[in-house]
């Protein structure tokens, strides 16, 4: 990443001085529900996004390890929360045009805004990678580990974030591209 600026979305306590290397497991527990968690190197539980894109409520919550909601997930043109609240964060939509791959453009929510997306993330998971960017820069990539287990309902991610970037707001991101390339 070439810029020092912090990139904070979610919150400050997800943004980090050094890359940070995440793994995300996500396992389907029922045609309605799947759950991701995601780990450090050393194997400690970071984050949890529990829901599904077919249930009723059509969100998915991010908690701690505690179990508090970090950010909601909505899918209304994907909308993210902060907390469980309706206190919007950001936006995001496909990017317009046909794509053969979807393209995600991030809007971060500010009345002060102009039509220009503040993130992209290009790419896609059936591709095997995805990239999010702001501007020129890349400040997170994601690999999508395909296994034995992938067939079977269970998913691997690495997820590589750069110096000072929210990683709580890329794996939101990571969430979101896996439904849109599901959907």
């Amino acid at each position: 990443m070439a810029s020092d600026e912090m990139i904070k979305v979610v919150g400050y306590r997800f943004c980090v001085p050094y890359t940070m290397e995440l793994l995300v497991k996500k396992k389907i527990q029922s045609f309605s529900n799947s759950h991701y968690d995601v780990f450090d190197t050393t194997g400690n539980i970071l984050l949890q996004v529990n829901g599904g894109i077919w249930n009723l409520q059509k969100k998915r919550v991010m908690k701690d390890p505690a179990g508090l909601p970090v950010v909601t997930l909505r899918e209304k043109e994907w909308q993210m929360h902060e907390g469980e609240s309706r206190h919007c964060l950001c936006s995001v939509k496909r990017s317009g045009g046909f794509n053969i791959k979807s393209n995600l453009d991030v809007h971060l929510a500010s009345p002060y805004k102009d039509a220009a997306c503040d993130f992209r993330v290009t790419g896609s998971l059936a591709s095997l990678s995805i990239k999010v960017r702001r501007g020129n820069s890349i400040i997170a990539e994601v690999t999508h580990s395909y296994t034995w287990g992938s067939y079977k309902g269970k998913e691997c991610f690495k997820i590589k974030v750069y110096p000072e970037v929210d990683y709580a707001f890329i794996v939101a991101l990571l969430v979101i591209s896996h439904e849109n390339d599901n959907a």
